[in-house]
């Protein structure tokens, strides 16, 4: 009887998963509900202007960024999410060992975030003044 599958098992190992997937989707909507109705509401317009620690506002809140700064964080976000990446993975390697093919992807994988961080410097985008 090694050919039938016992459909029950394989039902009740998505069980966990449909739970955690039901919690996922309905906690942000509670979340956000629960606030809108427990949270004090304002409608003064000292709400709308710019906090600087106490003192007044000088100007208006809306100015424009050098696009600069815009590249600094979306480099930041993507090395981060690259150390993200290999953590796991090192920590992986570190206890129990990792075969050939696994680190060459990971080597695969570090050579492609250094081609970004190449192009990066090469097209001058981490200079802070230019």
């Amino acid at each position: 009887m090694s050919g039938i599958i016992d459909i029950s098992n394989i039902a009740n190992s998505y069980i966990p998963v449909a739970i955690i997937l039901i919690v996922a989707l309905v906690m942000p909507p509670m979340t956000m509900l629960i606030i809108k109705l427990l949270s004090p509401r304002s409608k003064a317009s000292a709400k709308y202007t710019t906090y600087e620690a106490g003192s007044l506002p000088i100007g208006n809140a809306r100015i424009q960024f050098n696009v600069e700064y815009y590249l600094y964080a979306i480099a930041f976000v993507l090395f981060d999410i690259e150390v993200l990446f290999l953590y796991p993975w090192a920590t992986i390697f570190k206890g129990h060992g990792i075969d050939f093919i696994a680190t060459v992807e990971m080597l695969v994988f570090i050579f492609v975030v250094l081609f970004g961080y190449v192009y990066l410097i090469k097209k001058e985008a981490l200079k802070w003044m230019k």
